[in-house]
C-alpha cells in the first residue's frame, strides 16, 4: 500500500473541531510539514493555545480517523503547534543536486511544459543528469508530453527509507502529481493540501545524484512559487514569454518575484516562444503572428540575456501531444533550437559558480 498526502487529509477532513465547528481542514489547523515515510506518517496541527480543552480529544479522533480510512496497520505521528511558537526552518532539499533550474512564466498558455521538457531532453543528450519535476498541481501535462500518462511510480527502499522512484523517458527521471491522479478528474486542494503534495515529491523521491534538475513551475506567483523558493536552493530561472505585450506585462511580474530583495535567485535569461511562424513547405518564411522580437526588446530593457527565439512548428505541438519532445530529434530544426537552448543554460549555470 501507497500512501500519499490526499488520502491523509480527506481523513483529516472527517475530523471535527468543537471550537470552530469545522472540521480540522476546513479550521486551517492542518500544518504544511507533512511527512511520510512507507507506512509512517508524521505532521502537525495547530491550536489556539497550549491549554486548549479540545486539543486532547482532536488528537485522538484524527488517530482514529487515519486508521480508519486509510489503514490499521498506519504509523501516525500528530505534532502540535501553538500561536506562540515559530516552526523550524529546514535546510534546502535536494543539496545533491547541482543546479536547479526553474522554468517560470507570469502568464499560462505560452508553452512553458514545452520549453522545460525539451531543454530536459537536450540536456540528457548532451551527457548530463537530468530530473524534471513538474510542479503544477493543478495543471500537470509531463506525463502526457513524455507519453507515459499510464505510467505509475513505484517506492523502493534506499538507505532504509521508502522513496518514490520516478518514471524515466528519454534518459529523463520524472515525477509529477499526474501520475497519481485521474487525468479526468479536477484537483480541488486548497494550497496547503498542494505545497504538500509538491515537498513529497521533493523530499521522498529517489532523485539521486542529478546534474540539472528541471522545475517546470505553474503560471502566475503562487503557494507553489513559495513553497519552491522556501524548500530549495534554486540555482536561476528562465523565463518563457510570447511576444505580446500581455504576456510581457506578466512575464515582468515573473522576472520581479525571483528578483526580489527577499529572494535573490539569478534569472538566466529569456526564452520568446511562438516568436514566428514558419509554414513546412516554406521553411524560410517567417510570419510574425504575435508581434516581433517582443521578448527581445523585454531582455535588452532590463539587461537580461535572450537564451531564444523558438518558432511556431506544427511538429512542436504533435510531438508534444504523442508524447516525443522535439528534442529528441536533433536532426530537425527545431531539435537543434533547444539543444542550443541547453547549451546555452548550461553555459549560464557554469558562470554562476
Amino acid at each position: 500500500m501507497t500512501i500519499y498526502p490526499k488520502l491523509i487529509t480527506d481523513a483529516l477532513a472527517t475530523v471535527m473541531y468543537a471550537g470552530t465547528k469545522k472540521n480540522i481542514v476546513e479550521s486551517e489547523m492542518l500544518v504544511d510539514d507533512m511527512r511520510i515515510d512507507g507506512m509512517k506518517v508524521s505532521f502537525s496541527l495547530h491550536f489556539p493555545k497550549e491549554t486548549d480543552p479540545f486539543m486532547k480529544s482532536t488528537l485522538r479522533a484524527a488517530e482514529a480517523a487515519i486508521h480508519y480510512h486509510v489503514g490499521k496497520d498506519v504509523e501516525v505521528t500528530i505534532n502540535t503547534q501553538f500561536k506562540t511558537k515559530t516552526p523550524p526552518k529546514d535546510e534546502p532539499l535536494l543539496q545533491q543536486v547541482g543546479n536547479i533550474i526553474a522554468v517560470s512564466s507570469g502568464k499560462g498558455g505560452v508553452g512553458k511544459s514545452t520549453v522545460s521538457a525539451n531543454v530536459a531532453v537536450a540536456l540528457a543528450r548532451l551527457g548530463y543528469s537530468v530530473g524534471l519535476l513538474d510542479t503544477d498541481i493543478f495543471g500537470p501535462s509531463i506525463p502526457k508530453m513524455f507519453g507515459c500518462e499510464d505510467a505509475r511510480p513505484y517506492a523502493t527502499e534506499v538507505d532504509g527509507r521508502q522513496l518514490i522512484e520516478p518514471i524515466e523517458a528519454y534518459g529523463v527521471k520524472l515525477l509529477s502529481i499526474g501520475f497519481f491522479v485521474s487525468p479526468e478528474t479536477a484537483t480541488l486542494w486548497r494550497g496547503g493540501m498542494a505545497c504538500s503534495a509538491l515537498k513529497q515529491l521533493l523530499a521522498d523521491a529517489n532523485w539521486g545524484d542529478l546534474d540539472f534538475l528541471i522545475l517546470d513551475t505553474p503560471p502566475g506567483t503562487s503557494d507553489i512559487h513559495l513553497s519552491l523558493l522556501q524548500l530549495l536552493k534554486i540555482s536561476g530561472a528562465v523565463i518563457v514569454s510570447t511576444p505580446q505585450a500581455v504576456a510581457l506585462a506578466d512575464a515582468r511580474k515573473g522576472i520581479d518575484m525571483y528578483q526580489n530583495e527577499k529572494v535573490r535567485v539569478p534569472i538566466l535569461g529569456l526564452v520568446e516562444n511562438m516568436a514566428y511562424f514558419t509554414p513546412a513547405e516554406l521553411p524560410e518564411n517567417k510570419y510574425y503572428i504575435f508581434g516581433k522580437d517582443g521578448c527581445k526588446h523585454l531582455a535588452e530593457t532590463l539587461g537580461l540575456p535572450l537564451l531564444a527565439q523558438i518558432p511556431i512548428v506544427q511538429s512542436i505541438c504533435e510531438n508534444g501531444d504523442n508524447g516525443r519532445p522535439a528534442a529528441t530529434d536533433v536532426a530537425l530544426p527545431t531539435g537543434q533550437v533547444f539543444l542550443a537552448l541547453a547549451q546555452a543554460i548550461a553555459s549560464k549555470t557554469r558562470l554562476l559558480r
